[in-house]
């Protein structure tokens, strides 16, 4: 079981800019302290005329192709939230507002340190509730082809991914992880997405990744990776899966306890394993962690 803890949200306000990988639009990105019970919270500022705070639940996700997008009942949205959701799962961050002047999170290098620098820089604040979690009691599976996602029971969060691509660089890889901060921080937090030279003008064709490059993504043509200076891990394919992971499990609003496995799982079927999750109620419970406090510092 996962120590007690209280929920968290960040010390102070810090700021960030990049670009979107798929939008290619440049986007400031402030992350602010929230209320306790506030969860994660995206706020379009640059749209005035409607409602445009959007909730990372499962229940606002609506697109998975490449990246996972989350819009809300006015119909606004907020693309690719995945690395800093895994940065926000990870340093067990349950409460903050996520403001953005433009359509997608900025991408920055392609993994989620600079996320974790970001909240590094902004300090970290224990709140007066307990914290929650959601315990995993019974195995939960979805199936794809040859694509699996499932969770299953454990005393602590796991994560175990496996991918194959033959007759590339990646090859066969896996990564079987106990998720904690210090894992997170070492392990997993600067692996960066990756994707192949030949599919990128079908890419733009279709109005996505006009913001890739090679300052921001792992890119392979044929049997070479174009990236100067190479890999930061010899298997940061897999690495970056995972992180993709716990970004895409952090809809569910709470830490997890238990282990998540996935073999060639991408967004689409992360958000289908959450939803399965949430549709079966004898398969999980949430539990409290930390206890009510009359002040916290």
């Amino acid at each position: 079981m996962l120590p007690d803890q209280n929920e968290q949200t960040l010390a102070h306000a810090a700021i960030i800019a990049g670009l979107g990988l798929h939008t290619g639009v440049p986007v400031r990105m402030l992350v602010r302290p929230a209320p306790a019970g506030t969860g994660v919270v995206f706020v379009r500022g640059d749209i005035k005329d409607r409602d445009n705070k959007v909730a990372a639940i499962a229940t606002n996700v609506t697109q998975t192709r490449l990246g996972t997008v989350i819009t809300n009942a006015a119909g606004v949205s907020v693309s690719t939230i995945e690395h800093v959701m895994a940065a926000f799962a990870a340093l067990s961050i349950d409460n903050v507002y996520v403001e953005l002047d433009g359509p997608e999170v900025p991408i920055m290098d392609g993994s989620a340190l600079p996320f974790v620098q970001l909240l590094d820089q902004a300090g970290f604040r224990c709140q007066a509730t307990p914290q929650c979690a959601i315990e995993i009691l019974k195995p939960i599976e979805v199936v794809e082809d040859d694509k699996r996602a499932s969770l299953v029971p454990a005393d602590q969060f796991e994560v175990r991914f496996e991918i194959d691509f033959p007759g590339t660089p990646i090859g066969h890889q896996v990564c079987d992880l106990a998720i904690t901060e210090q894992s997170f921080r070492e392990e997993l937090a600067a692996a960066r997405t990756f994707g192949f030279l030949d599919g990128v003008e079908a890419l733009r064709k279709a109005g996505l990744a006009r913001g890739g490059s090679l300052d921001n993504a792992i890119v392979i043509d044929g049997d070479v990776i174009l990236n100067e200076g190479g890999l930061r891990f010899t298997d940061e394919f897999v690495r970056h899966k995972a992180l993709d992971a716990i970004g895409d499990l952090y809809v569910l609003g709470m830490p997890i306890v238990g282990r998540f496995e996935g073999i060639r799982a991408g967004h689409g079927l992360n958000n289908a394993l959450v939803r399965e999750l949430l549709s079966r109620p004898d398969a999980y419970r949430i539990v409290t962690r930390g206890a009510a406090l009359a002040d916290v510092g």
